[in-house]
């Protein structure tokens, strides 16, 4: 009898022991508590009062205790630290670094309030979310334009994860890690680009702002004609923006041929057009990776083909020109120019391309003339080349002229038809010249 009693103290001893410890434990939880809201005050203050370093410091003291917070504190904490960290970057402190920490904030923000089902601070957020993502494609752009091509990827991507309806920002992204030869990551956003089934396909809605003689793009037709019936914009057009998947797959087959693996990027192009068979851009694609492969053959069958099914298509007429200019076969090159020239008259890149692809012949001749001397033999023949550089000279005019005519506003070629007046001392020069002055005065006060 006393061995059972004795039992049974000791037993009401460890429940006693135990609803001491679930009440230390309470205790703890709720000290912590406590100080986690006193924590987020704390930031929320120094965020407010203009001090946005000194509140992220605070929050992350505070950051291996949120876990265990009710979800009211955990949206305030996400709140409060995506406050401080845009904060930090409208301040210019490291700002993609901080731009993207802050939408982190306010994503995780967005899903502790989106379960607990009581959104107090989840406009806000949105607002910011949306803010955010604009500065990061314009930080970007001013990345790209300083050569800093990696960190200008790296924020379109973070644009891209705000919001991945808008696919155009990874498409971007892997454009532009490809410009900065990062092609390891670049392979990577474009394989997503090939499980998204992306081709980027649809129509620009543009229309050229009075104020800044540029042209501004619209997601819809109905707000850029509101924009032309206000008055602050004028000459409206709608362009077709063409498939993208050409390019997605030719640069995944570069990237893949230059690490080694010239199968594995003929069959990615050659089930891309499995998959996609009406679009042209895949063909060019793969006839260009032939082309990269020294495959001639196949090359000139997969053209054959695309001339076949789409002989009066311009655009694919046009890109099979510069496939072949970039192959250094000049001769196809020009017949394809001139056959993107009779389908439409007023292509103006075929007219600029083919110009281009004459002037080339300019540097073999003046190189020749440098090495002569002045023997009789020598004299003579630079005077055949002065006139063979003369006749390149006049064999662009036409083409020249043309494409000023359709765009005038063209500087570039403006300046090259300039040139080719020079050299050939033709009285046209004069009033070209004075129309260039007009042109570069024009773009130096829009800086």
């Amino acid at each position: 009898m006393f061995f059972l009693l004795f039992l049974a103290h000791k037993s009401k001893t460890k429940i006693m022991k135990s609803k001491y410890v679930m009440l230390a434990s309470a205790m703890l939880i709720s000290v912590a508590t406590f100080a986690q809201k006193d924590q987020i005050k704390a930031a929320e203050k120094a965020q407010k009062g203009g001090n946005p370093q000194e509140a992220v410091t605070i929050l992350q003291g505070a950051e291996s205790l949120i876990s265990n917070a009710g979800d009211a504190e955990k949206a305030q904490f996400f709140f409060v630290k995506g406050n401080a960290y845009f904060d930090l970057a409208t301040k210019k402190v490291e700002e993609g670094k901080n731009l993207s920490l802050a939408a982190k904030a306010y994503q995780e923000l967005l899903s502790v309030e989106k379960n607990s089902g009581k959104p107090k601070y989840t406009s806000q957020a949105t607002a910011s979310i949306i803010t955010i993502k604009g500065k990061l494609i314009n930080s970007a752009i001013e990345d790209t334009k300083a050569n800093k091509t990696t960190e200008g990827a790296g924020k379109l991507y973070d644009a891209y994860l705000l919001d991945k309806k808008d696919t155009i920002n990874l498409y971007y992204s892997a454009s532009t890690y490809v410009n900065g030869k990062d092609y390891p990551t670049a392979l990577k956003l474009y394989e997503e680009l090939k499980t998204l089934n992306y081709s980027g396909k649809g129509t620009s809605y543009l229309a050229m702002n009075k104020l800044t003689g540029q042209e501004d793009l619209y997601n819809t037709a109905k707000e850029r004609d509101l924009a032309v019936k206000l008055g602050t914009h004028e000459k409206p057009k709608t362009e077709a923006i063409p498939s993208k998947r050409g390019e997605i797959y030719k640069n995944i087959a570069l990237i893949l041929v230059d690490q080694g693996k010239v199968e594995e990027a003929k069959k990615a192009i050659s089930d891309a057009r499995k998959a996609n068979p009406e679009d042209s851009s895949l063909a060019l694609a793969e006839a260009n990776l032939y082309l990269q492969t020294k495959d001639f053959e196949t090359y000139k069958k997969i053209i054959a083909e695309i001339l076949e099914k789409n002989p009066n298509d311009a655009d694919l007429i046009f890109n099979l020109g510069v496939i072949s200019a970039n192959a250094k076969n000049p001769v196809d090159a020009e017949k394809y120019y001139k056959r993107v020239m009779e389908v439409n008259p007023n292509y103006v890149n075929a007219y600029i391309n083919l110009a281009a692809l004459k002037l080339e012949d300019e540097k073999a001749i003046i190189d020749e003339m440098n090495k002569l001397g002045n023997s009789e033999k020598d004299m003579k023949r630079y005077a055949v080349l002065k006139t063979k550089r003369e006749n390149l000279f006049k064999s662009t005019i036409p083409y020249l002229q043309k494409a000023y005519e359709i765009d005038p506003t063209n500087i570039d070629v403006a300046k090259t038809l300039l040139n080719v007046y020079s050299a050939l001392e033709m009285p046209e020069y004069k009033a070209l010249k004075a129309k260039v002055k007009e042109m570069e005065a024009a773009a130096a006060a829009k800086k």
